[in-house]
């Protein structure tokens, strides 16, 4: 395992840059319906192709969601990654935005759904561009889909983690709602509600505190039960493809401890921490928590430093080593 501090340095790359790249609907095969998304394509024949994969939630291809995010991080690393001769595919999760019409009801999801939507348009990509293989990048939550999707496909060129979780989810659950006081009143029943989840057992809702029902709704409690009983860096023991661990140290909901946990869990990954990103990857230079959030409803802010410059290093580097 390699380690190394990301400041803003020049770096070689190892690819050629070009500006002119072309955007394109694409669609994969869904359940129900057609998988939507957008294709960034470099100019270059044959360049590598990374498929980024939303975070948690109503999160859409652009890496925006209702819930108060407009940074557009997906549309800005796509772009990024097009200029330095590296074409991507973003995506609209099953049920969501333009791929609603995939199934009937979006809440009805686990992680495996997410993982088969994510092999569908691997097989949909090397299709369209002839590719082997495909990158997977997986930010947030959607680290931990391409992590169950790599285990079933041998179609994957590599894993880049981005802000991603390290332990299970229940866990980093259990410290988010512990860190706030607010949530003092409520911290004994959300406990229990986890408990219950990781066991695989359905909570009781009835009497719950309203402010707990919008988390532990009923109908997305299969979804936490999937997503709870997976252990991030277990998933990563004996991955032989080249793994990329991706972390920004003003990350509010990521804790670095869990970019360490991932790198040391296989000694093919490469940890990378950012000084001044976020969990959107935007600059943040202080630990004032309403700043760093105000950048998730800034599309016009750059990407922070270092983001595009190690994404395609690495994709380069690795890419290169494929026959």
């Amino acid at each position: 395992m390699s380690v190394f501090v990301a400041l803003a340095l020049v770096i070689t790359l190892f690819l050629p840059v070009t500006s002119a790249v072309a955007e394109s609907l694409v669609e994969a095969p869904g359940p129900y319906g057609p998988l939507k998304g957008t294709m960034l394509a470099a100019a270059n024949s044959g360049a590598p192709v990374v498929l980024i994969i939303p975070g948690s939630g109503p999160t859409d291809r652009d890496g925006n969601s209702p819930l108060g995010v407009s940074a557009s991080t997906y549309r800005l690393v796509a772009e990024g990654l097009a200029e330095n001769g590296i074409t991507s595919v973003r995506i609209d999760k099953r049920g969501m935005f333009a791929s609603a019409l995939a199934v009937a009801d979006a809440d009805a999801v686990t992680i495996a759904d997410y993982a088969a939507d994510v092999q569908s348009w691997i097989a949909t990509i090397r299709k369209r561009t002839g590719q082997r293989c495909v990158w997977l990048l997986g930010h947030s939550e959607g680290g931990l889909v391409a992590e169950v999707a790599a285990q079933h496909s041998s179609d994957v060129c590599g894993l880049l983690l981005v802000a991603s979780p390290g332990r299970p989810l229940g866990q980093i659950l259990r410290a988010q709602l512990k860190a706030n006081p607010a949530n003092a009143p409520v911290l004994a029943e959300a406990v229990a509600a986890i408990e219950s989840l990781e066991a695989g057992r359905s909570v009781d809702v009835t009497r719950m505190h309203p402010a707990l029902l919008a988390l532990f709704r009923p109908s997305v409690q299969k979804f936490l039960m999937s997503v709870f009983a997976l252990d991030p860096a277990e998933l990563l023991h004996g991955y032989q493809n080249p793994i990329l661990v991706l972390y920004g140290e003003y990350d509010l909901q990521i804790d670095e401890a869990d970019a360490r946990l991932l790198s040391g869990a296989n000694q093919n990954a490469r940890l990378v921490l950012l000084p001044n990103a976020n969990h959107v990857l935007k600059s943040v230079a202080t630990a004032d928590r309403a700043a760093n959030i105000a950048t998730y409803a800034d599309p016009s802010l750059p990407l922070a430093p270092g983001v595009i410059e190690t994404i395609v290093q690495f994709v380069a580097t690795e890419a290169s080593k494929i026959r």
